[in-house]
């Protein structure tokens, strides 16, 4: 068995791989300053963009939560895998052998996560393998009957699990694939006597990540003898968990990041059938509803942020069955609606087709029409409210707006509240001022509840799952600083100083490691840069500066360093980091020159001579230091 991965070959995976491109499958990032992007955070739930990536040094920091970390810590909370399962997964994409200090040689049997993706993966060539078989037949024809060719299948990946026991496992333990492992990953079920395959004379989808790693299977009843339900989904494992994945999001990633659109359907067919047809940035919840974790995923990849237009996050459009179960679903996609900055939809299909069926009925134009005739979802809420009533009376009239009110209570855009309430007195036949009254009601109700549950005990999780942090523990970070003009320069020189430090350069920093700080903790950050000059430009050069400062000041280190620094152009960014340290150091020439003036003349000029000599040459010196730092400021 291989032992640890070699140091060097992780330093060397980590400086490979960019950390954008991985960050960039679960975020959509915009430029946030030359070497600094940001985005949404992945990791809490926000609505203006805190989370901020620098590709040079290899990091990545949010300012709203705090998370922090380079491309392998990045995996190991985006996905839940170990430090070795991170390093290996990096090392795959970019094809790095990598080397074990124990053992003889690369190591082939990757550990858990990647051992449970391995098997998913030849379980779905398998099948993809026996759609082709004589006992597949019922599979091809219920893809066939739904408008899906062998090309629409191959670009799914869809397969087909054969009625049989043990296919499947006898297959993969030929490939070194265990019992164990299988069991784990969900495609064997232990029973009674021994372990058989889960799936048995299905229609198989393969369920992947964002990365397009297979992690699971959605699977179709086909044969009259099979008792189970119609859709069988893998269960949950330690690299499956439903709540969190999306059927189709590998696919349509780019797409809903470039076209700030993201549709979300209720089956397999339809995700297929939308796809087919253009609309390209379609979804579905795999064997559970849409809810939070979903909006999670789906929030930074569409760049969702709050204020300004709404039209500039873009869209989330639902489609749901005009069944039951379609409405419920639609009522619970309305209830976590307002965890979207962007404006959110209904499609409705006429004669409540699904996508799929709609497709094979009139075409894909049909499906594009879907989507382009959608309706707000305030409005298909509102309708529906009302269907639930009789407006042919006063009594139903009257209920029926105490129904509404709390929806339209519940729009974000008080003018857009405005525009509803003159719609629902149109369709209720009542005065706009009572209608009006009543959503008032409506929302300072609401506004009275949600006052009576905002007390957060300290140390427990407040709004938006963020822990409320003790009063009087201090937290050393940037929006911890006072916000006067000598500390926003110290601030901003020490930034530099983080993350330019060779373009400041070391006789700079030289003089800088003598400067007065009115703020202790950026006192502390330059002391850790002037410790290690000696390794400007170092690969760890980052890792140096947070060892090297108290633990309380290692949050504020990274926050330096991946903070946005203002300039437009790799040029911009050397002048500008060498220009604020300049400053910062004539700043403190400046005030030595100030306490040396006050001495020199408090100094008796018949009994401190000597003093007032050393005071005099002092000064000389100053001036001296203070006309070299300009004429090289200039130069350079």
């Amino acid at each position: 068995m291989a032992g640890l991965i070699a140091r060097n070959d992780i330093d060397e995976v980590r400086a490979r791989v960019n950390i954008a491109d991985v960050v960039g499958d679960f975020v959509t990032l915009k430029s946030a300053g030359v070497g600094s992007l940001k985005g949404l955070c992945p990791f809490h739930d926000e609505r203006s963009p805190s989370f901020h990536v620098r590709p040079q040094v290899g990091r990545y920091h949010c300012f709203g939560c705090g998370e922090d970390g380079d491309v392998f810590s990045f995996i190991m909370k985006q996905d839940h895998t170990t430090f070795s399962e991170a390093v290996e997964r990096m090392a795959a994409k970019i094809g790095f052998t990598l080397h074990y200090e124990e053992g003889d040689g690369p190591r082939t049997d990757y550990n858990t996560r990647a051992r449970l993706i391995a098997a998913n993966e030849a379980a779905a060539q398998y099948y993809v393998a026996q759609l082709t078989t004589p006992q597949a037949e019922p599979a091809r024809r219920f893809l066939g009957e739904r408008g899906f060719d062998p090309a629409a299948a191959a670009h799914f990946g869809v397969g087909f699990a054969p009625k049989s026991f043990d296919a499947l496992k006898d297959h993969l333990k030929g490939q070194g694939f265990t019992i164990e492992e299988l069991t784990s990953a969900g495609l064997v079920s232990q029973g009674d006597r021994s372990p058989y395959d889960r799936f048995r004379g299905r229609l198989m989808w393969p369920i992947r990540d964002v990365t397009g790693a297979t992690i699971g299977f959605g699977a179709r009843r086909l044969l009259d003898d099979d008792k189970g339900p119609k859709y069988l989904n893998t269960p949950e494992t330690p690299i499956y968990h439903k709540s969190h994945v999306l059927y189709g999001l590998d696919l349509a990633r780019r797409d809903i990041s470039k076209q700030k659109q993201v549709v979300i359907v209720e089956g397999y067919t339809d995700v297929m059938a939308c796809h087919l047809a253009g609309i390209t940035t379609a979804v579905a919840t795999c064997g559970t509803s849409f809810g939070v974790d979903h909006i999670k995923v789906l929030r930074p990849m569409l760049g969702d942020v709050s204020g300004g237009d709404p039209n500039a996050n873009g869209e989330v459009v639902f489609t749901f069955d005009p069944d039951e179960a379609g409405q419920r679903a639609a009522s619970r996609a309305f209830a976590e609606e307002q965890r979207f900055a962007a404006q959110t939809f209904v499609a409705v299909a006429p004669g409540g087709l699904d996508p799929c069926d709609l497709r094979l009925a009139r075409g894909d134009d049909a499906i594009r029409r879907l989507v382009t005739n959608k309706r707000p979802m305030f409005e298909f809420m509102i309708r529906r409210t009302l269907d639930g009533h009789d407006l042919e009376t006063v009594e139903g009239r009257v209920a029926a707006l105490r129904s509404a009110a709390p929806v339209l209570a519940g729009i974000r855009d008080r003018s857009l509240t405005q525009g509803y309430v003159r719609e629902l007195a149109g369709w209720l036949g009542l005065e706009m001022g009572e209608v009006s009254r009543a959503v008032e009601g409506a929302r300072s109700r609401a506004a009275a509840d949600a006052r009576s549950h905002s007390s957060v005990p300290v140390g427990q999780a407040g709004p938006g799952g963020q822990l409320v942090a003790p009063l009087d523990e201090p937290v050393a970070g940037l929006r911890s600083l006072p916000n006067d003009l000598i500390t926003r320069m110290e601030r901003d020189a020490v930034m530099a100083m983080v993350q330019q430090p060779t373009s400041v350069g070391a006789p700079l920093l030289g003089l800088a490691a003598a400067a007065t700080f009115s703020a202790p903790m950026l006192a502390v950050v330059r002391d850790a840069v002037v410790a290690n000059v000696d390794a400007l430009g170092a690969l760890d050069w980052l890792d140096r500066l947070t060892s090297d400062v108290p633990a309380p000041v290692r949050g504020l280190v990274s926050e330096l360093a991946l903070a946005p620094i203002p300039a437009r152009t790799d040029e911009d960014l050397a002048i500008y980091c060498r220009g604020i340290v300049v400053a910062l150091v004539e700043r403190d020439l400046l005030a030595r020159k100030a306490s040396l003036l006050g001495q020199l003349q408090r100094a008796d000029p018949n009994e401190q001579s000597d003093r007032r000599g050393e005071i005099q040459r002092q000064l000389v010196d100053l001036d001296a230091q203070r006309m070299r730092l300009r004429a090289d400021a200039e130069s350079a």
